[in-house]
């Protein structure tokens, strides 16, 4: 059994072969463990492999690797996916383990298998027909403010430049166009604090909370088309505060509500909506983020659904297509392994999966 140090010295010269299968590639890049802000060894293997491909010009900043053609094509096209997994937890997620037509460990669904499908076209693909823009970025799965995607478009925003954008999160196969937006309000009801024991003496926020709850409650949220796509808004209470003991009669209640809207609003017009809502109250906002159009009348876009033959619907959550969409590019997400798998300890992905999306980028770029 090696010592923690050699194991450690192991993983840091873990090298990746881009001849093998896509299958055996999506293993090896699992195994090299890379947990936020631990990603350098996968970094390091990545810009290693891809160094030696000769119609590809190779850049690192931190742990995010970007590879890019520069053949004068009409288009151009970025092609991303995060390097990074949520930690390992003490069931066995690593090393990987193929059983029964699944690969199984950390990462085979969120999202290293669509990293591997993008280090197979890189290799594979030398003369595109659109110029291609392969990014390998690091720190998605923790505070945004680290997130390497965002660190570039703020730093080196010409290396994201590009007409079109895919990001390899799972998709379980299919394309989901764009995403939703998503803010966090606060919205407070006030009273008087008194004895619980004399509660004609004070107001009870918390009671006047109910109001709040019943449009909540009430609200039929809408189902918004953009570019051809359905989505499903939701306005939801994620969290209540009030009191300070068990004696007294509250003055203060809190109901924290979440907002999930089309990416045909931005922030200001979402925030313009809830305030509505709940008209009357005093609605402070907490933190936002505006979603993502799926630009799917564009060429790009277009050729991209050809080309993959599969299903398309809106992207239901919020993903990194929506910092694509704040530079002015339409963006989908597309890629291997269901996301209701992603972060679990079952986290698996059947190996046809890969070999599917790796087959349907090639059958669209080369």
């Amino acid at each position: 059994m090696p010592s923690p140090t050699e194991a450690a010295q192991a993983t840091s010269a873990a090298t990746l072969d881009l001849s093998t299968d896509v299958v055996a590639l999506t293993a090896a890049v699992c195994d090299i463990e890379s947990v936020s802000q631990d990603e350098a060894a996968l970094a390091d293997a990545i810009e290693a492999a891809l160094r030696p491909l000769e119609h590809l010009h190779v850049e690192r900043a931190g742990n995010t690797v970007v590879a890019r053609t520069s053949l004068g094509r009409a288009e151009r096209v970025v092609l991303a996916g995060h390097i990074d997994t949520v930690p390992l937890t003490a069931a066995p997620n690593l090393p990987t383990r193929q059983i029964d037509g699944l690969l199984w460990g950390r990462g085979t669904v969120d999202m290293k298998g669509g990293v591997a499908v993008m280090l197979r076209v890189a290799a594979e693909v030398a003369e595109p027909t659109r110029d291609l823009t392969f990014l390998f970025y690091d720190c998605e799965e923790i505070d945004g403010r680290f997130n390497g995607l965002g660190r570039l478009a703020d730093t080196r925003p010409e290396l994201l430049e590009g007409d079109f954008a895919v990001l390899l999160e799972p998709t379980d196969g299919a394309i989901e166009g764009g995403c939703k937006g998503t803010l966090r309000v606060e919205v407070v009801t006030t009273g008087t604090a008194a004895h619980s024991a004399r509660p004609w003496k004070g107001h009870n926020a918390i009671h006047d909370a109910a109001d709040v709850l019943g449009r909540l409650a009430a609200y039929e949220a809408a189902t918004v088309t953009v570019d051809g796509l359905d989505y499903h808004e939701a306005l939801q209470a994620v969290g209540i505060t009030g009191g300070i003991a068990g004696n007294v009669i509250p003055d203060r209640c809190t109901v924290t509500v979440n907002y999930r809207y089309a990416p045909d609003k931005d922030t200001e017009a979402a925030l313009a909506h809830v305030r509505q809502v709940f008209d009357g109250y005093d609605v402070t906002l907490g933190d936002a983020a505006d979603g993502a159009r799926p630009g799917l009348h564009l060429p790009a876009a277009q050729a991209f659904i050809e080309a993959l033959g599969v299903p398309v619907s809106a992207k239901e959550g919020w993903t990194d297509v929506a910092r694509f969409s704040a530079l002015g590019m339409p963006a989908v997400n597309y890629g291997p392994g269901d996301p209701n798998l992603a972060h679990m300890d079952d986290e698996s992905c059947p190996v046809e999966q890969y070999v599917a999306a790796e087959a349907a980028l090639l059958r669209w770029l080369a």
